[in-house]
């Protein structure tokens, strides 16, 4: 099996990289991050990738000699808050929504024609999707973006199972510098565990941990008043 991840120097891509190889698949492991990668690829049956997910054509021409994937994950994303809602920073909105909803774009565009038939294409989004969180505009725009995204090639591909994949808080060098609590957080390895679990079964949706999504799927059941109400009582 030939399986390729993106965001693959840090956090949950990281440690799917690692994951998968040691389950003998030969890993992709794509990312930015030259150190990192030269790391992963002094692993068995890894190897590195270097490109920027923001640039179609850096994306086309690093993976141009790659024939097919059985298996493509699409994982690259970067987290930044809108401190001040009523002074809209409108540059780091577009870095947010370049990162990881624009690079989905460019990165399907040179991969998804790769996919094997019968193959994968997993998506990972977030749990910030289900409701609007505290200072999450950019954040979570783009992120619903990447779940409408996935939806929707789950109706188009005919040959090509779809999984959407809904993490609840990971601890990451990413979310290391949230400032504020990350209820029944996972460890990276704990994430990975699950997402290969649940694509192993090929699941539509993959979500973890469960009581945590599950909580926020219910909350989302509240009419909005309500829950805009109680929203802004987090903010505090």
């Amino acid at each position: 099996m030939i399986t390729l991840i993106t965001g693959a120097t840090s956090g949950i891509g990281e440690e799917l990289a690692k994951q998968y190889a040691a389950l003998g698949d030969r890993v992709i492991a794509c990312g930015r991050n030259e150190e990192k990668l030269a790391q992963l690829s002094g692993y068995n049956y890894i190897e590195a990738c270097k490109f920027d997910a923001t640039d179609v054509d850096a994306v086309k021409q690093a993976t141009a000699h790659y024939e097919q994937f059985d298996r493509v994950i699409l994982n690259a994303g970067n987290c930044e808050y809108i401190n001040d809602a009523r002074n809209f920073d409108s540059a780091l909105f577009a870095r947010v929504v370049t990162t990881n909803l624009l690079s989905m774009g460019y990165c399907l565009d040179a991969l998804l024609p790769k996919i094997k038939s019968g193959g994968q294409l997993v998506i990972v989004s977030s749990s910030v999707t289900y409701l609007p969180l505290p200072r999450s505009e950019a954040y979570g725009a783009s992120k619903a973006g990447v779940s409408y995204l996935a939806k929707s090639l789950a109706v188009d591909l005919t040959d090509v199972d779809v999984s959407l994949v809904h993490p609840g808080f990971v601890k990451t060098p990413l979310t290391q510098k949230n400032d504020f609590p990350m209820p029944m957080a996972v460890t990276a390895e704990k994430a990975a565990d699950y997402i290969i679990k649940g694509v192993c079964k090929r699941r539509k949706e993959i979500h973890f941990p469960y009581r945590f999504t599950l909580i926020l799927k219910c909350l989302r059941v509240l009419p909005l008043p309500l829950w805009l109400k109680l929203a802004k009582g987090l903010s505090r």
